[in-house]
């Protein structure tokens, strides 16, 4: 049984250390699990609510990306993609912003905040407010509800944010479901154990306070920017407290528990500063120097990036773009042929899709699905027992199932993301996006008999 995660990096800067520590080292970690199906997503929509400058957003991106790959993300193992290039999530936004209530969104966190900086200066309540800041929990509520994401990542500031797209699709659910949650309901997951690193001056790394150290700077500012790090009067020779020490706290985040360990005993054995960011700086390059060489040669090569992120759409879009279509089923942006096929007259029953069971020379038992005139839409995967196999034609109706395109011109009934049945191949992509249609509209009628 796997599990979906996903994860979004909002595209607004440069990568620090701060953000290896506490986001994308633990993320990538977590990717390599047996049971992950991992979602990563470079969050640009997101970036147009908080930065106004093109340049800025076009080089944070090329950064964000490289740093992520030069880290080790593989994107053969995950599905990593620019939420820009997926258009069914600002047509989902829509849909899900036609649900969400006001109230909602009033309480969210960074709107009232916004409302209460102008109320302190004596300005309207509303003044400076966008709508892509009031809005941004249902954009979000998209990232996640579009890939049906079970466990959201996020930093306790954004826990709200994934309670909100629970409300917004539970809501949609409960209006257009029929019998069916489209949505899955995700849950934020806070990892404790990630490390909150200190900056220069001992407060949170942030580009806020302008206190971070460089990711994938050269050698010589990976070692500037160490030899600035604030640190106590206490002389060579002085003991040290290393659970005062920020510098401390960042050796322990890179180190193993037995160079931890020597670090502290020679801090308190009165190891000078000095000496002691020295060997920061060689625990650091260690741990970064292929790493870094690695995003220096993506930097270098815009082209393959572009390749990489666009091959990554693809592969959400096969999710995404079938799934939609479902959605857009539901609320009523159905096909006008197929409002006159079931608006009208019922048919007589020889004239309506239908499954037809049989048993495989072998003992398995199967079904296909068959349109109105007979035409063979799909055929099942064998079953060990003839209920399941009629259990599952029951589910692909009243689920209903998912159809998308497959290998080659074939394409595939899927009910919770497993394979029931394989459509039948085409000549041509054209004509099988036609058969998938014929499909859809075949469950459809049949949900409706």
């Amino acid at each position: 049984m796997t599990t979906r995660i996903l994860t979004g990096i909002t595209t607004t800067g440069t990568p620090h250390l701060g953000n290896y520590a506490g986001a994308i080292r633990p993320a990538i970690r977590a990717s390599l699990a047996d049971d992950a199906d991992s979602f990563y997503f470079l969050a640009d929509y997101h970036a147009l609510i908080k930065c106004d400058d093109p340049a800025r957003i076009q080089r944070s991106r090329l950064e964000i990306a490289a740093t992520w790959l030069a880290s080790g993300l593989d994107p053969e193992r995950v599905t990593f993609y620019r939420q820009s290039d997926i258009p069914e999530i600002p047509e989902l936004t829509w849909l899900l912003t036609c649900v969400a209530g006001k109230g909602l969104l009033n309480r969210a966190h960074a709107y009232k905040a916004a409302v209460d900086r102008n109320l302190e200066q004596g300005e309207d309540p509303d003044a400076g407010v966008t709508m892509g800041l009031y809005s941004y929990p249902v954009l979000m509520a998209a990232d996640i509800l579009m890939f049906n994401a079970q466990r959201v990542p996020v930093g306790r500031d954004q826990i709200q944010h994934v309670e909100m797209a629970r409300d917004i699709g539970q809501r949609f659910n409960h209006l257009f479901g029929n019998g069916r949650d489209y949505f899955a309901l995700p849950e934020a997951v806070i990892e404790e154990s990630v490390s909150t690193l200190p900056g220069l001056d001992g407060r949170k790394m942030s580009k806020s306070y302008d206190n971070t150290i460089p990711l994938f700077g050269s050698a010589k500012q990976l070692k500037d920017a160490i030899a600035r790090i604030v640190t106590d009067s206490r002389l060579p020779g002085e003991p040290k407290d290393p659970d005062s020490a920020h510098l401390f706290t960042l050796y322990q985040a890179f180190a193993t528990p037995e160079q931890s360990a020597a670090f502290r005993a020679a801090l308190l054995d009165g190891l000078a500063w000095g000496e002691a960011k020295g060997q920061l700086f060689e625990l650091l390059d260690a741990e970064l120097g292929e790493a870094r060489e690695r995003y220096a040669a993506l930097i270098a090569r815009p082209d393959d990036l572009e390749d990489i992120l666009l091959a990554g759409a693809a592969k959400a879009r096969r999710y995404a773009t079938p799934f939609l279509g479902e959605l857009r089923e539901a609320v009523g942006l159905r096909s006008l042929k197929t409002q006159v096929a079931t608006g009208g007259a019922k048919k007589k029953a020889s004239k309506t899709a239908r499954f037809v069971s049989f048993r495989e020379s072998d003992g398995s038992f199967r079904f296909r699905l068959l349109d109105a005139d007979g035409t063979e839409l799909a055929l099942s995967i064998p079953f060990a027992e003839a209920k399941t196999a009629g259990i599952t034609s029951k589910q692909l109706v009243t689920t209903p199932a998912s159809v998308v395109a497959g290998e080659g011109n074939g394409f595939q009934l899927l009910l919770a993301d497993q394979v029931v049945a394989e459509g039948v191949a085409s000549d041509s992509p054209a004509a099988r996006d036609a058969l998938i249609e014929r499909t859809r509209t075949a469950l459809a009628q049949l949900a409706e008999a």
